[in-house]
């Protein structure tokens, strides 16, 4: 099974996002990654990939900006630079961990579904590396970030997790929750869930009286309650949740089974 290097001041680790090479985010993780005395290299999208899901560039080129030895951009998604870093950026040294973020904003529930920050996680996975995605959540504003629970938090949270097998097929969400008080702790939870309202389409006229849209910021409610990654993450802890890339519902293959007779 793929496991986090035991020792991480040896390891090579990747890191990436969706917001970015440019984003505040990934210079805070790189920052956390350095502070372990880990060997690292940043292959990131060149500009914002936010909410790109897993999704792969299949009709066109992909280009590599080389900043220096340790900072790439391509562009494309964020999938795109897992397969660019791992394959062929890293080929020669290839990564023990790939670390996502740190996202500029939660990815809880069904926010993961979404994110590029995941799928980062998601195609790691399938190449068969270990790799922990990272959020930070910032509540309903989009002001400036406090990045201090992020900075004190996350080299914790990796040594914590550090020599920790993972399940094939499996990565870890990491969520750290608003930098304006410490967290009340560090919980193990599983995915919760949203119920999202109607009104998330926002509707707009243009000068010449046609119709354009907005799709977002969904309003959202956690159905999931307290023992679940939303709302332990509202309520100032630091969450982590194992999420599996196998997507079959177990008891509802049984239930066709049984309906259709196979």
């Amino acid at each position: 099974m793929p496991h986090i290097p035991a020792d991480l001041a040896k390891a090579q680790i990747m890191i990436s996002n969706d917001d970015g090479i440019h984003s505040q985010g990934i210079k805070v993780l790189e920052e956390c990654v350095i502070s372990l005395g880990a060997r690292h290299c940043v292959v990131a999208p060149e500009s914002e990939q936010s909410a790109a899901g897993h999704s792969l560039t299949i009709h066109r080129p992909l280009r590599i900006q080389r900043y220096d030895d340790n900072h790439f951009s391509v562009y494309g998604t964020p999938t795109d630079c897992v397969v660019m870093g791992i394959q062929h950026v890293m080929k020669d040294a290839p990564p023990d961990l790939v670390v996502s973020g740190i996202n500029h904003g939660k990815n809880a529930a069904d926010d993961v579904t979404y994110s590029g920050t995941i799928a980062v996680a998601i195609e790691a996975t399938l190449l068969g590396c270990p790799a922990i995605a990272f959020s930070q959540h910032i509540g309903g504003g989009h002001g400036d970030i406090n990045w201090d629970i992020a900075q004190k938090w996350v080299p914790e949270v990796l040594k914590k997790l550090a020599g920790f097998e993972i399940e094939k097929n499996t990565l870890l969400n990491v969520n750290l929750p608003r930098g304006d008080a410490e967290p009340k702790g560090i919980v193990v939870v599983p995915q919760g869930h949203y119920e999202a309202s109607s009104d998330d389409v926002i509707e707009c006229m243009d000068p010449r009286g046609r119709k354009y849209f907005w799709i977002g910021p969904p309003q959202a409610t956690d159905h999931a309650g307290m023992d679940y990654d939303a709302a332990a993450l509202t309520s100032g802890y630091i969450t982590i949740t194992p999420l599996t890339l196998n997507l079959t519902h177990h008891k509802t293959l049984e239930a066709l089974k049984e309906k259709i007779g196979s």
